[in-house]
């Protein structure tokens, strides 16, 4: 895959950069306010690298997901307003993404200026299953720039126009963004240093099915929180009370932990949960065993207990992926277990990878610094896809 340098001399010339701005806003409209600017300051070292190059910087994004029609919700113009005061320079604004608006934006453009358009999915054709439909929509992008750049690597697993199908039109080459999220994954599948160990939360386990089946032959470790523990619980006879439960999903646990004590990875479940009657911040928490969970209670946090066994794992290892909270830490009450996981990842003696997605949200609302884990991925999702073995369509498409 091409670097920008690949493109050669970029002064003067037009180069759409396809970025990763989808951040999560407060929905205080008609201003609303961006809640963590962190996928906003990630795309900066690109943008800077080709505006200062003299290149016209045309930026695209998506933000969260609009029907394919426009919607004051989801427009980019306030992270438009902070990437501005991150580059510490004008950034224009085209009020639509093919159309009158764009085409005079890009055509205003001077040296070294950059642009951002509005949602790339306020048009049908940018996330279209027909191929023709997300072709035409890629050429009328591709009508405005002279290059392409990938580097919205959050996307980078959609099939999508902006991603996908620009990079079949232009003279195309990753950015500094995609280069080092890559090159981190790579250091997790072709040949991690041990121990390896990989740390999966969140909701729902169906989420991450397949990376389990994945990574059961690379990690030596695999520590299970979130909502994802309970089927596992349940697939070891526990009952979970009124716990987030798949049943549907508890011959598949059953069969990974089997697997896994055949082929001799760890997997590390938690000893005891925090469990309330009730998905509230306010809910009364009590601290029980895995096992003991009453009927009428939920779990929404590992224990204190697992919390210092998690976090002695994670210390031990010499390459951490984590994907996923060890319970609701948008609640105080239930953030301790995210918080210990967090901690003992700054903590490694060696690579530590914070997976994106709610992990990332995570370590940033808990107050960490981004500079005290060895790297947090912009991709949750992409992450994910390429940790269970998955071709990626935005990277596949860029190599030459």
């Amino acid at each position: 895959m091409a670097a920008i340098s690949s493109l050669g001399d970029l002064r003067g010339r037009r180069v759409l950069v396809r970025s990763d701005l989808n951040v999560p806003l407060d929905g205080a409209l008609p201003f609303p306010g961006i809640t963590d600017d962190g996928r906003i300051r990630a795309a900066v070292p690109t943008i800077s690298a080709l505006a200062a190059a003299g290149a016209r910087v045309v930026v695209v994004a998506h933000l969260g997901r609009p029907k394919g029609a426009p919607d004051p919700a989801y427009s980019l113009a306030p992270v438009a307003e902070r990437l501005s005061e991150l580059l510490g320079a004008p950034v224009a604004f085209a009020s639509d993404t093919v159309g009158p608006s764009a085409s005079a934006t890009v055509a205003g453009l001077v040296d070294g200026d950059v642009a951002v358009l509005e949602n790339v999915r306020f048009n049908p054709g940018e996330t279209s299953k027909d191929d023709a439909e997300r072709g035409a929509f890629a050429a009328e992008l591709a009508s405005l720039a002279d290059a392409f750049v990938s580097d919205g690597f959050g996307v980078v697993h959609r099939k999508q126009a902006s991603v996908y199908d620009v990079a079949l039109l232009l003279p195309h080459a990753m950015g500094s963004l995609v280069e080092a999220e890559i090159s981190v994954l790579r250091r997790l599948t072709e040949a991690p240093e041990r121990p390896y160990v990989v740390v999966l939360g969140g909701s729902k386990v169906s989420d991450k099915l397949a990376v389990i089946d994945n990574l059961l032959e690379k990690a030596d470790t695999l520590v299970i929180g979130g909502g994802m523990v309970f089927t596992f619980l349940a697939a070891q006879g526990h009952g979970v009370g009124s716990s987030l439960l798949e049943s549907d999903q508890i011959p598949v646990c059953a069969e990974y932990l089997k697997r896994a004590e055949a082929s001799g990875v760890r997997i590390l479940l938690p000893s005891d949960v925090v469990v309330a009657p009730a998905f509230a911040a306010d809910s009364p928490a009590t601290v029980v065993a895995a096992g003991a969970i009453p009927n009428d209670q939920m779990g929404l946090d590992i224990g204190p207990e697992s919390a210092a066994a998690f976090g002695a794992a994670i210390r031990e290892a010499r390459t951490v992926f984590w994907n996923g909270p060890m319970g609701v830490f948008e609640f105080p009450a239930f953030a301790e277990g995210t918080r210990v996981v967090a901690q003992a990842l700054t903590e490694v003696d060696g690579l530590s990878v914070v997976g994106g997605g709610d992990s990332a949200a995570a370590v940033r609302q808990l107050g960490f610094a981004d500079s005290a884990f060895g790297h947090i991925s912009t991709g949750g999702g992409a992450s994910l896809e390429y940790l269970e073995g998955k071709t990626l369509p935005g990277i596949d498409v860029l190599k030459d």
